[in-house]
């Protein structure tokens, strides 16, 4: 690792700014003097639109625009957001269906945006839209997975979006027929919000025909190339800018309407147009997550190894997809979906429907955390089922050491792998040999307690390319500009950190620059896990082509052979001389030189293959049968990412992605009542972790580095929640299995477990 990376935990740089109040966040650097954007939306989940009356909106003082979708059409924008097609198993492409701007015909989703308006002051746009008249003809609500009562898009009968099958199906049919044993089982995994500490927020501005559009988000290119599309314009006329991001998930990456409409109004009125979202908002407007159901059979043979793995699963889509809804879904499920264990043959069928409860679907890590989840589930229940040690399992099913690299049946590569070790440091660190007697404790104290374990596996995706350019400046300092982009996960540390312990330049002289599609060409923005692996073999490649550069300036300096000049990672070394001069020493006197062209250094890279993180969770929770209330009592994760830049970055990393898939195993909830009306649009009714529900977490590293980056590294941003909701969930069933619950699904929350526990009771009454 010493090549590549000390290794060491460095407290993150951008901290300072943000404890003290000084974030730039799109509140913060929004230009003075800007107007505000309100957003008049649908108050019904599904309606035909009769009439919109905006006269006495625009009749408001203070109000300076008031515009619906025809207003839009008249002034020459025409088109909609833009949105991805999985293809269905029989080749063809899924739905396709227009997402306007502004509520066109119908209104498809409470929270829809209908109308917008534009005043000089927040309280006057919100007063004007009270005075919108909206009528419409209300039609029937179609749910997520309920009977089909009426077609969501016209050209989508049925609102089925998508039919992907992936794997082999007549082995899979053939192994299941052969097996000595078939467990079934329906899992479903609840629907949740993504709830990010700073809602989304934008602003734009014109200067002539160019537009500046800020935004909260997780790339700059995308929303600057549909930006383009939209308004008619050349990709140089448009700028597209980041200021600090207070969390993405996923939700952020993509271009919303609130976007263009700022961006329009902009344009209209010649003055800067802001927006931001209320929570209440965004929680209606905000790409939803997640809101599968599975249906699984797992084979095995009589010593118990698995066959085959059959998975059918329905997902809702919301009202449009997004332009990452439907392959999020299907590909990235179908990546993951055997896990760590040698299965020979597998089979994903997915069908995604749209629904009038949501916008669209979003990350909040989809697809990763779905199929780990099923799978762990599908693997606790065929060992209670066949009567096994749910980790023994586990142990037997395991790639071995020997098996890699390893061809899965789903396509996927996985490179390399030591799982079993892993899974010995995660039993000794949970103290698993002295859970009997914590259990035995449980018992005396009038409670349940569980022990929950879950083994994951998942892929950093996106581009494997990235870009570094570094730039020495006039005032000592050094700029790295990345095409990743921090939503609050450390970069400005570990980018630094990272090109300093390989250059020797001073970190604190290191500025590192994102998010800015003038300042920087290209980038394939953040998500999947992929920002740090993928940057830091950018900045390999330009610190390579900086220190050859730098070289042969040396070399041909003090006349010497190229050869005679070498670099150590902190000082150039001459044969014959005694000078060791540093980067930042070369750099000045190529300034002094007149070498301007020794100063800038960009390089693009891109990686072999994917790297596949892992690692094992176990949960141990406690259940009061009296009220049904869950805590969990011990957390602890032993994870394999490879080489580590900052061990302390990466652990904060899986604390708060365990929290995460904590949160939705055990209390998060998005809930609509039967006219997809939204019942948990405030933090009043849509619960969220806290400090208090959660114990100290245990954290330790077993890496087995990647041999698909020369760093040896694997990504970690969605690991603690790709593993926490499985194993919390495992520890709750571990518990309720003992009261006679057989199957249950998230969030376990006090009147969910209560009611299963009462069931139970009744049932083996009714048996006794």
């Amino acid at each position: 690792m010493e090549k590549f990376g000390r290794s060491q935990p460095v407290k993150r740089v951008e901290d300072v700014r943000f404890v003290t109040g000084h974030g730039g966040y799109v509140d913060d650097v929004a230009p003075k003097g800007s107007l505000f954007a309100h957003i008049f939306r649908s108050p019904v989940a599904h309606g035909t639109i009769t009439a919109l009356d905006l006269d006495a909106a625009r009749e408001v003082e203070g109000v300076r625009l008031v515009v619906s979708s025809a207003d839009l059409h008249a002034a020459g924008l025409t088109g909609g957001l833009a949105a991805s097609q999985a293809p269905n198993r029989d080749g063809s492409k899924g739905a396709e269906v227009r997402h306007p701007l502004l509520a066109e015909d119908k209104l498809r989703f409470v929270g829809e945006a209908v109308a917008l308006i534009v005043a000089e002051t927040p309280e006057a746009a919100k007063d004007a839209a009270e005075l919108i008249e909206l009528d419409y003809d209300d039609l029937p609500v179609q749910g997520f997975l309920a009977p089909h009562v009426a077609d969501v898009h016209d050209n989508v009968p049925g609102n089925q979006a998508v039919d992907y099958a992936t794997g082999d199906a007549e082995g899979v049919e053939a192994a299941l027929a052969a097996s000595a044993h078939v467990v079934r089982a329906e899992v479903a995994d609840n629907r949740v919000m993504v709830v990010s500490m700073e809602p989304r927020g934008c602003y734009a501005e014109w200067q002539g025909d160019r537009v500046h559009l800020c935004f909260g988000g997780q790339g700059v290119w995308g929303a600057k190339k549909e930006l383009a599309g939209l308004f008619g314009l050349d990709e140089g006329q448009v700028r597209v800018t980041h200021p600090d991001v207070g969390g993405g998930f996923g939700m952020k990456a993509k271009t919303y309407p609130e976007y263009v409409l700022c961006a329009f109004a902009a344009r209209e009125l010649g003055a800067p147009v802001r927006w931001t979202a209320d929570r209440t908002e965004s929680m209606l407007s905000d790409n939803g997550a997640r809101d599968l159901t599975h249906e699984v059979a797992l084979g095995f043979d009589a010593d118990h190894r698995i066959t085959a793995y059959h998975v059918k699963t329905r997902y809702n889509l919301g009202a449009y997809n997004s332009n990452f809804g439907q392959m999020i879904q299907t590909h990235l499920f179908a990546r993951v979906l055997t896990g760590v264990y040698d299965i020979k043959a597998a089979l994903l069928e997915a069908e995604g429907f749209y629904s009038n409860t949501t916008q669209t679907d979003a990350y909040r890590g989809a697809g990763r955390p779905e199929a780990i989840y099923l799978l762990e589930r599908a693997m606790d229940y065929a060992a209670r089922d066949l009567g096994l040690d749910p980790w023994e399992l586990r142990r037997k099913n395991f790639i071995k050491g020997d098996q890699f690299p390893y061809a899965t049946a789903t396509g996927e590569s996985y490179d390399v792998g030591d799982f079993p070790r892993l899974l010995d440091a995660v039993a000794q660190a949970a103290d698993r040999a002295g859970f009997a007697e914590r259990r035995a404790a449980s018992e005396a104290a009038g409670k349940l307690r569980g022990q929950g374990l879950c083994y994951y596996i998942e892929s950093i995706l996106g581009d494997p390319s990235e870009t570094a350019k570094v730039e020495f400046n006039d005032d000592d300092t050094v700029s790295i500009y990345v095409g990743t982009q921090s939503n609050g996960q450390g970069h400005e540390t570990v980018y630094a950190r990272f090109l300093a312990d390989q250059t020797g330049i001073p970190m604190e002289a290191i500025r590192v620059i994102q998010g800015d599609s003038d300042r920087i060409a290209t980038g394939g923005g953040t998500g999947g896990s992929r920002s740090v692996t993928t940057q830091s073999n950018a900045t390999l490649a330009v610190t390579g082509a900086m220190t050859e550069a730098f070289a042969g300036f040396l070399a041909e300096k003090m006349d010497v052979a190229p050869g005679d000049v070498s670099f150590d990672d902190e000082s150039f070394r001459i044969k014959g001389s005694n000078a060791a001069p540093t980067m930042m020493d070369v750099a000045e006197m190529a300034r002094e030189a007149g070498r301007s062209d020794l100063l800038v250094h960009e390089e693009k890279a891109k990686l072999p293959g994917r790297s596949y993180p892992n690692g094992a969770h176990v949960a141990e929770v406690e259940v009061d049968p009296e009220t049904g209330q869950v805590r969990l009592e011990r957390y602890t994760v032993v994870d394999d990412f490879g080489n580590l830049i900052n061990p302390m970055l990466a652990e904060g990393q899986v604390h708060g992605g365990v929290v995460q898939g904590v949160g939705q195993a055990l209390m998060e909830n998005v809930t609509y009542d039967e006219d997809g009306q939204l019942l948990t649009a405030s933090f009043m009714d849509y619960a969220m972790p806290r400090a208090g529900d959660v114990p100290m977490i245990g954290f330790s590293t077993e890496p087995v580095p990647s041999t698909q980056n020369p760093m040896g590294m694997k990504g970690c941003g969605e690991a603690g929640t790709v593993g926490s909701m499985a194993a919390t969930a495992n520890a709750v069933m571990d518990a309720l299995s003992g009261a006679g619950v057989a199957r249950a699904d998230m969030p376990f929350t006090p009147q969910r477990v209560w009611t299963l526990l009462r069931e139970a009771a009744k049932d083996r009454e009714a048996a006794a």
